[in-house]
Order: structure tokens, then sequence, then C-alpha cells
């Protein structure tokens, strides 16, 4: 009989020790909790096209004979961008290129009061580098490089005139992430094309200055 106890009591043991360790296995196997998520950081560097366009305000005047004070310019312009950004840590650096049909114009009075003379602008375009500073979606930069347009000319009485020329721009802006390959912007560009397109004299020419304000939607590849 007391070989029968201690035969049970053992059978017990045995059974407790057995489900102690099975319910420490369970409880080993369980998983790990899931790290939490982190989103991943948006990396600049590649090709880009777009589209922009915006508003431009700024001055103009006429130089001997026709002497005009500085008088005020204003239009819209809309064109399309072709860009390149390298991001290295969170610098980026970038070339951009652009072309706008715009309609920047003005006029004032010259021949000390005695007629009006006008200026416009048909076309702008530049050339210019970035540098960037990547906050994951938002970059915030500077930019500057060469401009390109015409100026035309006009005053009553003489032919009118246009010319070519080439100037600076500088500016900045900030761009941000939207949607996808989609980034959005707000760029801020003055732009000096100088003084060009004389009015049927050789001496007379007219300045080209002005403010770009516009916004901007690229697609990157």
């Amino acid at each position: 009989m007391k070989k029968i106890l201690l035969a049970g009591v053992a059978l017990v043991v045995l059974g407790a020790a057995s489900a102690s360790a099975a319910d420490i296995q369970r409880r080993e196997a369980m998983p790990a909790k899931a790290p939490p998520y982190i989103a991943p950081v948006y990396n600049w560097t590649g090709l880009y096209i777009g589209i922009s366009g915006g508003g431009a305000f700024g001055h103009s005047d006429f130089g001997p004979p026709f002497s005009s004070g500085s008088f005020n310019t204003s239009g819209g312009l809309v064109g399309g961008t072709l860009g390149y950004n390298y991001q290295m840590g969170q610098v980026v650096l970038g070339l951009e290129g652009d072309g706008s049909w715009s309609n920047i114009r003005g006029s004032g009075t010259c021949l000390a009061g005695t007629i009006t003379c006008g200026v416009k602008n048909d076309w702008l375009g530049t050339a210019r580098a970035r540098l960037g500073i990547a906050v994951d979606r938002f970059m915030p930069y500077v930019t500057g490089g060469a401009a390109f347009g015409d100026i035309k000319t006009s005053a009553a009485g003489f032919a009118d005139s246009t010319t070519t020329k080439t100037g600076w721009t500088a500016g900045g802006g900030i761009e941000a992430k939207i949607a996808g390959p989609w980034s959005a912007k707000v760029e801020y560009l003055y732009v000096d094309l100088g003084r060009g397109a004389s009015i049927g004299l050789p001496a007379s020419d007219a300045s080209f200055k002005t403010n770009v304000v516009r916004a901007g939607l690229n697609y990157h590849f």
C-alpha cells in the first residue's frame, strides 16, 4: 500500500512539473511586441519636371534722350520647369531651368512728360543653382543664376523695338512632397535683365527689373 501511495505522489509531481514546463514554453513562444512604425525619410535625389505660374511686379525707366522717371510694371506668367537634385545628408544641391510665357508690362511719360513710353516682356527664362535643406518632406532653399528674356519698348511717334537680354536672378522658396512622386513649391525670384531695346535712336534704352512670385507642381522620377 505504501508503494502505491508513493507511486501516486510521484505521478502527481511529474504531472505538475510537465504542466509547468509546458506553460513556460507557451509563454516563451509568445511573439514580442512589434516595434513602432517609423515612416521612411523622403529622399530628394533625382530628375523632375513641372509647371509653374504666378505674377510679377517691378519697375522700368527710359534712358536719354527720352529720359523717363521710374514707372511700375506688372503682369502674369506661366511655364514649365526641368531640374535635378542630389541629396547628401540633409543638404540638397540642384540645377533648375524654366521657361515661361509672360505678359509683364508698364508705361510712363517720356521727353519731359510730352509722350508716353512703354515696356513689355513676352517671355522669361532662368537657369539656376539651388541649395536646400531637407527636413523629410519639406525643403526650404535659396537659388540664383542667369535670367533670359525680351524687352519690348514703345514710344508715341517712334518705331517699336525688341531686344533679347541676359541678366541675373536670385531668390528662394520652399518645396514639399504632397503625394507619391508629386511635390509643390512656392517661390520668389528677383530678376534683372539690364537695359535694352533702343527706340529708333541708338542711345535710347530701357531697363527691366521685376519680382516674380509663383507656385509650382513637380513630378519626380
